[in-house]
């Protein structure tokens, strides 16, 4: 699964997201965040549309992941659009 940068949070946690992926008539785009620790790293996976976490690994917190889907549900519009295109381009 090819995965494009989105941004990077103010706590150092990364956002990614996969391409756009056709399910069973369905456009999916999967969301992973990561966070580097002294021992390697937290991260969390979540699919949209459904925004059903699918990994989590490390020490992130129900708080955290709450936060996160807030921002997804926030930018879900912008993250299926640059997953349909190829990521985000910078020039």
């Amino acid at each position: 699964m090819m995965m494009y940068p989105y941004l990077t949070m103010g706590d150092d946690i990364e956002v990614v997201h996969s391409e756009l992926i056709r399910d069973k008539g369905i456009d999916k785009v999967f969301v992973h965040f990561e966070r580097p620790t002294k021992d390697g790293f937290d991260s969390a996976r979540c699919e949209l549309p459904s925004y059903t976490w699918t990994e989590w690994e490390g020490h992130f917190s129900t708080d955290e992941l709450a936060e996160f889907e807030a921002f997804l549900s926030n930018n879900a519009h912008l993250i299926y659009r640059y997953a349909a295109s190829g990521g985000v381009k910078v020039a």
